[in-house]
């Protein structure tokens, strides 16, 4: 059994941030979103890992994830030179798939299932397809399964106007070797690409067997701002315990589940959990809330913040006022003028969003 994660893509709803570093890579709880995928696979005993990247962001992906040794893995890098779908990007893994059945989970993809009970399903049936779905409110957003009594998948439908279901496809897939014959049969969509829908659709047109399991637990699609903070919320609510390995002085209050790593520094500040504090970061005169990740070598002087998620080396300097449900970039600087302006004045780049409360 092999795995094939998808961590290509331009994640376009994650820019600015995206344009400068893979939307995989962004920290949840102060790890990167992929790894979250990596060590789901590997817990259920798939080691053979490949990881599907493209030209722009690949490198990064590499260089930070590794060949493996750290998950208990061995990961191969596939480069997909253009975003031609999902069914293309199992294509183009075929000669690191060969003949053995395979998941293919989508990088920006978190679930909270353990994936061994679906393997389990998947190899005990010998199904050459099964598919994880979980009902949504908005299923015109999805792709959609529709789905009889006994799980047997009567029909796909990717982003439908009219839903045959509520049930979305979920971005976590078991295949056997017979879909490279389905994908092969397929033509592109109306948008250009090979859809893994149309491929798994082909299946069930061929009298393969393919069937669906629900997922019990929740699952987020970490593609946008607001729901990456919610991913971050899930996971200090439930992934680690208290460790404080920093330098605390007596004049600061840390409260609740509190994690801060080696080097940082705190200093007249108040941490209430859930809070992870990532190495070598200085925090003085602040107010840190729950449901906030700061990552490693950033700066927190005379500032409030909470439900917010900071990147690697951001400073945030003398913000007179609480930042809230806020993303903050790698390297990135916010501090007050040295003299309030009567007017606003902006350089944003394309595809920012800025609110002014």
């Amino acid at each position: 059994m092999k795995a094939l994660i998808l961590s290509g893509g331009k994640g376009t709803r994650l820019r600015p941030l995206t344009y400068t570093g893979a939307k995989q890579l962004v920290p949840v709880a102060n790890k990167p979103i992929l790894w979250y995928g990596i060590e789901s696979i590997v817990a259920a005993g798939i080691t053979d890992i490949g990881i599907i990247i493209s030209p722009e962001t690949g490198e990064e992906i590499e260089y930070q994830t590794g060949k493996g040794e750290q998950f208990g893995a061995k990961i191969t890098y596939i480069v997909q030179d253009h975003p031609l779908g999902l069914a293309h990007a199992v294509k183009v893994a075929q000669p690191f798939l060969g003949d053995s059945p395979f998941i293919m989970y989508l990088g920006d993809n978190l679930i909270q299932d353990s994936l061994n009970s679906f393997l389990d399903e998947f190899k005990s049936k010998q199904l050459d397809s099964l598919i994880l779905l979980r009902s949504v409110p908005n299923p015109t957003a999805f792709g959609v399964a529709k789905v009889d009594e006994k799980g047997r998948v009567l029909k796909l439908v990717e982003k439908p106007k009219v839903p045959p279901s509520n049930l979305a496809l979920v971005g976590v897939y078991f295949f056997s070797p017979t879909i490279h014959k389905a994908i092969a049969s397929i033509q592109p969509s109306a948008r250009g690409e090979l859809e893994i829908t149309d491929a798994i659709q082909e299946l069930i047109n061929t009298q393969n067997n393919v069937e669906a399991l629900q997922l019990q637990g929740w699952w987020l699609d970490t593609g946008k701002k607001d729901d990456l903070l919610e991913a971050n919320r899930i996971i200090l609510d439930n992934k680690f315990e208290i460790i404080i390995e920093a330098e605390v002085d007596d004049k600061s209050q840390i409260s609740g589940r509190v994690h801060i790593d080696k080097g940082s520094k705190i200093i007249n500040s108040t941490i209430r959990g859930p809070v992870i504090i990532g190495q070598n970061c200085h925090i003085e005169n602040c107010f840190v809330g729950p449901y906030t990740s700061i990552g490693d070598n950033s700066t927190l002087i005379d500032a409030d913040i909470e439900h917010s998620v900071i990147l690697e080396g951001a400073k945030i300097l003398e913000i007179h006022q609480r930042i809230v449900d806020s993303l903050i970039g790698r390297r990135a600087k916010l501090e007050m003028a040295p003299q309030r302006p009567k007017a606003l004045r902006f350089m944003v780049g394309d595809d920012s969003h800025i609110e002014l409360v």
